[in-house]
């Protein structure tokens, strides 16, 4: 495990560790202190230099779930050394750090998995599958709210207010979660624009919404918060033959079709299957070759989306996509 710095940290080491296939064998944080007691909860030894661990011959992987500014050398790092890598999202926070990191990744023939949970979410999935079946005939629109009240209600850590270490706030954290998704459901994106706001007063956005046009003519809208009533989490997907929507999890995902037989909006009784989570797709990728649903490429495409909606945010513009 490399630094306990996200919050998602502890749930990524469990699950390593719950895999029979899997286990921690070392700790390294750029806060000693912080990693010397997370090493000492788990009972396994704590690495002062990252490099040190990475030249260990029992590490064959790594979790990476540091800062975001450090990613780009440290999964370099990782695969220079034929380390498979595992990193939360965002992968980095240019452009030009995901193509070096997608590089050494590919350079080096490592196993690489980036965390995008949510498409592996039965009710994201049936949206997914609705397009590919043809009962919402061209995509026209996809809306996607992910909103929790981390900042309103005083529960997120500091540090995720530094925008030097984060890159950016809940459009860059939270937010990542409907840049994938919208990006997985309409194809390749030309342009996006961004309205932030800061309802808190720290030093990165806390209200966010991206605009998203792409090369089908087809219109993502990306809406996340810090500051939301907790917890919303919405889909709206709307075609030229019919649409589907969540308005929660709990609530269940609807369709309505010109391609079946009801009239209007229908209960969809019957979900895809969950797929595996990241660390597990991961996992058994690193020791059996398998698929893994989001590697490098979907990896360097978030950050060319957040790139964009960032320049739109900072110009007052709409920014292209910049890719290779």
């Amino acid at each position: 495990m490399l630094s306990r710095w996200h919050v998602h940290a502890n749930e990524y080491c469990n699950s390593i560790n719950r895999n029979d296939s899997s286990e921690v064998v070392a700790i390294w944080d750029e806060q000693v202190d912080r990693g010397k007691a997370w090493a000492a909860e788990i009972n396994v030894p704590f690495e002062s230099d990252y490099e040190t661990l990475l030249s260990r011959d029992d590490v064959d992987a790594v979790c990476v779930v540091t800062p975001t500014n450090m990613h780009r050398n440290i999964m370099v790092a990782a695969a220079e050394a034929g380390k498979h890598i595992f990193t939360e999202k965002v992968l980095t926070t240019t452009v030009n750090q995901a193509r070096v990191v997608a590089s050494a990744v590919k350079r080096n023939d490592v196993t690489f998995c980036i965390s995008f949970p949510r498409r592996c979410l039965p009710e994201l999935k049936y949206a997914k599958q609705a397009i590919e079946d043809g009962l919402v005939g061209n995509p026209t629109l996809v809306r996607i709210r992910i909103a929790h009240a981390g900042s309103s209600r005083d529960w997120l850590p500091e540090h995720f207010y530094d925008l030097n270490a984060c890159g950016g706030g809940a459009m860059m954290d939270l937010g990542a979660h409907g840049m994938y998704l919208a990006r997985w459901l309409l194809g390749t994106p030309k342009r996006v624009v961004s309205v932030f706001s800061n309802i808190t007063e720290r030093t990165v956005e806390d209200n966010a919404v991206s605009v998203i046009e792409f090369e089908s003519g087809a219109i993502g809208v990306n809406e996340t918060s810090f500051v939301a009533y907790p917890d919303s989490y919405s889909l709206e997907l709307d075609g030229t033959e019919g649409g589907v929507r969540m308005l929660s999890p709990r609530d269940g995902v609807e369709i309505r079709s010109d391609r079946l037989d009801s009239k209007g909006w229908a209960k969809v009784e019957e979900l895809p299957a969950r797929s595996e989570t990241p660390i597990d797709q991961w996992v058994k990728g690193c020791l059996e070759g398998s698929r893994i649903d989001f590697g490098i490429e979907e990896a360097v495409e978030l950050t060319e989306l957040m790139d964009a909606a960032y320049r739109s945010h900072l110009t007052g513009e709409s920014a292209t996509i910049e890719t290779v």
